[in-house]
């Protein structure tokens, strides 16, 4: 079976993408198509949406989606996509994603491209919506059975969970250096902890940067991206499995946002415009206040970001203001609470500007046990997110989850 996905784009021969896009689909074995339309389906869905953008090929997005919401065309997930620059191509990718989910049950994904935009940089998204097609039972798992491991290689950290029966009995992180190395040294922690030899584990599931080298060398029975899998430890962890939720992880080098209904995603986001946005940047601002990072989070609960502004996309230019800051006798508090403040209010303009935020948000990953961050997070959100227990561990623990569903 060939997934379909539809493709609602504007400017991707004219910036020469086109081929990368339709190769990163390849890849994961879909299919790129195109819902077909006439001149008069343009003219209805423009008066239908009541707006008329300028460029042929927006009018041709909306008429295209118009026909996937009318079941006139049949594709299993949709890929939304236009140029960056296009400030009238940001506003109708929008709304064209918001229409697609308020009238469909597909999953889909917006991204906004470059002219450098190259194929590796399309495959977890593509390979999300592909698990989301084929896999939707198993990401609905409610429950795991057995004793699996889950091992997360991300770009920061490495984690190892093992479950028994549902139930977290072995857990352990290190920072991340040769990909085997770190994984091999977390699972034999875990499974020490849980007092179990690695010929009693009946699956492993990997997930991360490095789950394909994992994957081949642990003989796992799942590997799979880590938008899915996240959601997944996410939602079980914070025990939202039911109903809507908003998943935010935001990591040592790119953001997650994911939209869940019933624990299976339907629409998300990733990526940002620099470093500025992710957790680089507290590790940055915490090496050049020459503070541990576990302190960061306390000098910024106990600041307030309006004393010490930070306002730059770029990680450069935030260390700069940061460096002014300090340099016009701000204290350690508020300048850690203006970093954590930057760091929430560009994932809000870059990330969550994608999707509809649904509630509850649950904020996972590793900086999400900077209680400086999850504040700021709370402050620019207007209520403070939930951060479940073991919230770092969501890669792991969802892959331990979903692997027990191939025993």
């Amino acid at each position: 079976m060939t997934i379909r996905i539809a493709q609602l784009s504007c400017g991707t021969e004219y910036s020469g993408v086109q081929y990368e896009i339709e190769n990163a689909a390849r890849s994961v074995g879909a299919k790129i198509v195109y819902p077909d339309v006439s001149y008069a389906d343009v003219k209805a869905a423009l008066d239908r949406f009541g707006m008329k953008p300028r460029s042929s090929q927006l009018q041709l997005m909306i008429a295209r989606a118009a026909s996937l919401a009318d079941r006139k065309y049949d594709a299993d997930a949709v890929f939304v996509t236009t140029c960056f620059r296009c400030a009238e191509a940001a506003l109708v990718r929008n709304e064209l994603r918001r229409f697609i989910q308020d009238n469909t049950r597909l999953p889909v994904v917006t991204y906004s491209f470059t002219e450098r935009l190259k194929a590796s940089q399309l495959l977890t998204r593509m390979e999300a919506l592909v698990t989301i097609v084929t896999r939707k039972e198993l990401l609905a798992r409610e429950r795991q059975t057995g004793l699996t491991a889950g091992i997360d290689s991300g770009s920061s950290t490495t984690k190892a969970v093992i479950m028994r029966d549902n139930e977290i009995i072995g857990k352990e992180w290190t920072g991340s250096g040769d990909v085997i190395q770190s994984a091999t040294q977390v699972l034999e922690a875990a499974m020490k902890q849980a007092g179990v030899e690695l010929k009693d584990i009946e699956a492993i599931g990997t997930t991360g940067y490095g789950r394909f080298t994992l994957g081949k060398h642990f003989n796992a029975k799942l590997v799979q991206e880590e938008l899915t899998v996240n959601s997944k430890g996410a939602v079980w962890l914070a025990d939202r499995q039911r109903g809507e939720a908003t998943i935010l992880d935001i990591g040592g080098m790119d953001n997650k946002a994911i939209t869940v209904r019933d624990g299976v995603p339907d629409n998300f986001t990733m990526g940002g415009i620099c470093a500025g946005a992710s957790g680089r940047f507290l590790e940055n601002t915490a090496r050049r206040m020459k503070i541990d990072i576990a302190d960061l989070g306390r000098y910024a609960v106990k600041g307030d970001w309006r004393n010490a502004k930070m306002n730059s996309y770029c990680t450069v230019f935030g260390i700069q203001d940061l460096v002014t800051q300090l340099g016009d006798g701000k204290s350690f508090e508020d300048v850690a609470a203006a970093a954590c403040h930057s760091v929430a209010e560009q994932v809000y303009e870059q990330q969550l500007q994608e999707i509809d935020v649904r509630h509850p948000i649950i904020e996972v990953g590793g900086t999400s046990l900077n209680a400086g961050l999850v504040k700021a997070v709370g402050e620019v959100l207007g209520e403070p997110p939930i951060v479940p227990k073991d919230s770092q561990y969501i890669g792991a623990v969802g892959g331990a989850l979903l692997s027990s569903g191939f025993l």
